[in-house]
């Protein structure tokens, strides 16, 4: 029976063969608990991440029926539900690798932040002013607002719920602000009104695969001198077209860069891979 598994903390989530009895995915999910420990549920994914949110199903098959999960990695902990919110514990090295490249006092913006692990990671391991994680989904924001108090960081870090590109639009971030304020959706009153009138060092852009690059939402808001970490989706024969993307879109936005690196940040698929292009910004 071929498959392969994640172990989020307590949930395991297995992807069986086609065709595997119900019964074999019984025994499996049994046997698994007795060999480990930690885990208490065992849960089948059911079909791919899809959608703007990632978000997964999954099928019960032993031991607890929850879907939420209490993960520890980079010295961290988070808390989330495995079908609601996207977390690859396989990114864990990618994002300490970020960590390590911030600088001391340097701000902080994460897009597509989800519950919160570049961001929380960043703050933990580095000595980063300021962190600021900009999230669509709600029920991720709930949890990433969940995982900075649990990870005592309510001082370095804020959460704001929200469209990225309506956020980052300067025109537009007094609704946003107004509109997380009256939900409690992010900590402090100077998220928002620091995203309108400041500018980051530093933008991780931990996109999912979509056909929207979002690059125009992250020249806005880069520091000249500042760096963007882009995440695309390519082919091993296809990552040119990474560099390509990122200068079409630089020309567009009038920002002179240079791509200091692209490099190879973990595989999604079959011959398909995630890679990442840090950009530098020159003007």
């Amino acid at each position: 029976m071929d498959r392969g598994y994640d172990i989020l903390g307590n949930v395991a989530v297995v992807k069986f063969a086609r065709g595997t009895s119900v019964l074999a995915k019984r025994k499996f999910g049994l046997k698994f608990l007795k060999e480990h420990k930690s885990v208490g549920t065992v849960v089948e994914k059911t079909g791919k991440f899809s959608g703007r949110l990632r978000t997964l199903k999954t099928k019960w098959i032993a031991g607890e029926k929850t879907r939420e999960v209490l993960y520890r990695e980079n010295d961290c902990v988070f808390r989330f539900n495995v079908d609601s919110c996207y977390f690859s514990p396989r990114l864990s090295t990618e994002r300490m690798e970020i960590a390590s490249k911030v600088r001391k006092g340097e701000r902080v913006l994460v897009m597509f932040s989800g519950v919160g692990p570049f961001g929380i990671v960043i703050a933990r391991n580095s000595k980063v002013g300021r962190v600021v994680m900009v999230e669509l989904g709600r029920e991720c924001c709930k949890y990433a607002l969940e995982n900075v108090k649990r990870n005592k960081l309510r001082e370095r870090v804020e959460v704001v719920q929200g469209d990225v590109r309506r956020v980052v639009n300067k025109n537009l971030f007094a609704r946003e602000l107004d509109a997380n304020l009256s939900r409690g959706v992010l900590f402090g009153t100077n998220s928002l009104r620091s995203l309108g009138s400041r500018k980051f060092d530093r933008i991780v852009m931990a996109r999912p695969n979509l056909k929207d690059s979002f690059l125009d939402a992250a020249f806005l808001v880069v520091k000249k001198g500042g760096t963007i970490h882009y995440y695309g989706f390519y082919s091993a024969d296809k990552a040119g077209e990474l560099k390509e993307l990122i200068l079409g879109e630089a020309r567009k936005a009038r920002r002179k860069i240079k791509i200091i690196r692209v490099k190879k940040a973990g595989e999604v698929g079959v011959r398909k891979f995630r890679w990442r292009g840090d950009i530098k910004v020159l003007n």
